[in-house]
């Protein structure tokens, strides 16, 4: 059965006209119920994890700041959000999803988070509406309980994982690939195990053809035991905040090419949302649902 996080939680108050579309948690499952793709079964609530295994990845200072609201406001101002405990238990219950998804993933093949895919997030601070590293969170965990050794982070967000980088980058036991926007935020790139970047303007079939050649080859070559996906629909050309100019009918490519891939080598995926921002909630939430819709085709 695939297994989906999502809390009431996640949902959370912004003030009016904030460019973040937090309403897509909201209409994202309940789209997935209408449409017949899933059922109340399919859905876990995360709870507040083990702060052990956040304090894996993240500076111990930082996220005590961050429990105790008292991130210096120039800080607190790069990540994007009023800073409140609610937000912050938010982004804590939110990385459960994903450790909780792992599991499900080692058990189904695969698992879905509602939310996450908080890759801006450093080790030692948050930014571009991130604060705790979810995927990375999730890599730790698995490591922890000797679930997975070789772990690869397949990041197709149209931000560079700047924070994903930054935490991995001494560490040969997590590859990073990111494939983003060059123009795109961060502009000062950190540096992924694979980045490959893209001009502005790139479509569906530069796009894919990049995608369909490195992935296959990097699995190849890293033969990971574990992969986490983060599937941002960004790309989309109708994005405010993306250049590059997927369809959506490409977009649904990319994400059932990741998981067949996944699929057919037997390895495990979790799958974070990340982000989009394209004008219309609708065309958000329909993007984010064909992620949805794949993996049921595919595993179900």
């Amino acid at each position: 059965m695939l297994k989906i996080a999502f809390h009431p939680i996640y949902k959370h108050p912004l003030p009016e006209g904030h460019r973040f579309p937090m309403l897509k948690y909201d209409l994202l499952p309940k789209q997935l119920m209408h449409e017949g793709t899933c059922s109340t079964d399919n859905f876990f609530e995360p709870e507040i994890p083990n702060d052990k295994y956040i304090l894996a990845v993240h500076d111990p200072e930082y996220f005590y700041d961050l429990l105790n609201i008292n991130i210096p406001p120039k800080e607190a101002r790069k990540i994007g959000f009023p800073l409140t405990e609610d937000l912050v238990q938010r982004e804590r219950i939110i990385a459960d999803g994903t450790m909780k998804g792992c599991e499900f993933a080692l058990e189904h093949g695969v698992a879905m988070n509602i939310a996450g895919g908080t890759h801006h997030a450093y080790t030692d601070r948050g930014e571009a509406f991130c604060m705790l590293n979810d995927q990375a969170i999730g890599a730790r965990y698995l490591q922890a309980k000797n679930l997975a050794k070789k772990i690869v982070i397949v990041d197709l967000d149209v931000h560079q994982g700047n924070g994903t980088a930054q935490i991995f980058q001494n560490d040969a036991s997590v590859f990073t690939f990111s494939m983003h926007g060059a123009g795109n935020y961060p502009f000062k790139k950190e540096k992924s195990d694979l980045d490959i970047s893209l001009e502005k303007g790139t479509g569906d079939a530069t796009y894919l053809a990049l995608l369909k050649k490195t992935l296959p080859e990097l699995i190849s070559a890293e033969k990971p035991d574990f992969i986490f996906y983060l599937c941002g629909v960004d790309v989309l050309a109708s994005d405010k905040l993306g250049t590059l100019a997927l369809t959506a009918e490409g977009c649904r490519e990319r994400d059932e090419f990741v998981l067949e891939t996944c699929y057919k080598l037997e390895i495990p995926v979790q799958c974070s949302m990340g982000g989009g921002y394209s004008p219309d909630i609708k065309t958000i939430v329909d993007a984010h649902a064909n992620t949805f819709r794949a993996a049921k085709d595919i595993y179900f």
